[in-house]
């Protein structure tokens, strides 16, 4: 088994490592590694997954009517047609024993990223004490609001490598018993960022029966589902039982509907859990205003601009077949928007990135920026750039023709 623990909050505060590294914001880092560089072409910035397709022509026509509503304290928990309008979205979308109660296994969140991260504040104090030192199971690489959560809820962050050799998920197959019976919860992402590698059945299956023999949560990060260009992925709540214990599933309009300044989405699943969650985002976190909520109803109620999303993504991995081929490892993902290249044998991805930057005004972001070094020193981040598909068809192809001139 290859796993890899957080330092303790106190070791942490002194660890020139921790405090100057693995802490810190991706993206930051890229900044300061860019900084001394300026780009040798005009700037493509392929390194924030910040989806750049046109909104939905209705989000302005149902801002106008609900304006007014901007004048009252939201409800922390949603309102009632916006939990009916998720919970009949899950329903249509996924083949799930039944359909999530609104009122009571649905609520509202002010965007998926401040949802993963009180998830686990919220666990913590769901699932109770643990045999040992608590910890939260994650994938490394990760979204760095997941560790951010775990260091909030005093646990221990352990991180279970996503490599090639084990299809860019967690193995589950290497957790032992003694790291099981303390782990209060798990997060996981399918389709994962930044791999794109996507979850199946069985393997939801076999997570749920340890989340039921061991008494964790799983925190099921979603919010790619709606990305892909075959096979639609599948939620954990597929696998999750009539009663759904253990499971809970975070969604977000920012990938799906290409309104990421939006900041709404949503959990659903374990009643109970959601109970307890919602008790701490009742007094902890920001409410959702009710015309955004309007605008998420009328989203969840409209697949045509999701199809129509999913189209201009799928024209842009056929121009990444084309013109990458081969190169740098390169498999087209199962889900989500992003490149997953092996560029160590050009340099590392910190060389790959300043080159294509300094060279060819293409912004990426390292693969080891994303991850944080296993015990035995590695990075399963290393070697890799992280490429997000999510400029126009013409910027895009203009930016991979100058990644394999630059490169090659």
């Amino acid at each position: 088994m290859v796993l890899s623990a957080s330092p303790s909050p106190a070791r942490a505060a002194g660890s020139p490592e921790a405090a100057g590294q693995s802490e810190r914001s991706p993206f930051a880092r890229l900044t300061e590694l860019l900084a001394p560089h300026q780009p040798g072409e005009k700037l493509i910035n392929l390194s924030l997954g910040e989806p750049q397709h046109p909104i939905p022509g209705f989000v302005g026509e149902v801002l106008a009517r609900h304006t007014a509503e901007f004048g009252r304290y939201p409800m922390a928990k949603g309102i009632a047609p916006f939990r009916e309008a998720a919970a009949g979205w899950l329903a249509r979308r996924f083949t799930l024993p039944r359909t999530p109660d609104p009122e009571t296994e649905v609520l509202v969140l002010n965007g998926s990223r401040e949802g993963l991260f009180l998830a686990a504040v919220a666990a913590a104090r769901y699932v109770g004490s643990r045999s040992g030192t608590p910890a939260i199971l994650m994938p490394n690489p990760f979204y760095p609001a997941y560790a951010a959560g775990a260091r909030a809820a005093g646990c221990e962050a352990v991180f279970l490598p996503t490599t090639r050799a084990n299809g860019f998920l967690p193995d589950l197959e290497s957790l032992d018993a003694a790291t099981l019976a303390r782990t209060v919860a798990i997060f996981i992402a399918s389709p994962a960022n930044p791999q794109g590698s996507v979850a199946s059945s069985d393997y939801y299956a076999k997570l749920k029966q340890l989340a039921d023999r061991y008494g964790f949560l799983i925190l099921s990060d979603e919010c790619y589902s709606e990305i892909y260009t075959r096979e639609a992925p599948g939620s954990a709540l597929q696998a999750a039982g009539d009663d759904f214990r253990n499971v809970a599933v975070f969604q977000s309009l920012s990938k799906r509907s290409n309104l990421p300044g939006m900041r709404v989405g949503f959990v659903a699943g374990d009643a109970g859990f959601l109970k307890a969650y919602h008790e701490l985002r009742n007094v902890a976190a920001p409410q959702v205003p009710v015309p955004l909520q309007h605008v998420a109803i009328a989203a969840y109620a409209d697949e045509a601009h999701v199809e129509e999303n999913r189209r201009l993504y799928r024209l842009k991995f056929d121009l990444a077949d084309q013109i990458l081929g081969s190169r740098y490892n390169y498999q087209r993902p199962a889900g989500g928007f992003c490149l997953w290249l092996d560029v160590s044998a050009y340099g590392g991805d910190e060389a790959a990135t300043v080159k294509l930057f300094r060279e060819g005004g293409v912004r990426v972001i390292p693969g080891s920026y994303l991850a944080r070094p296993q015990p035995d020193g590695s990075n399963p981040g290393a070697g890799y750039i992280r490429v997000a598909m999510v400029q126009d068809s013409e910027t895009t192809a203009e930016a991979l023709h100058r990644l394999v001139r630059i490169l090659d």
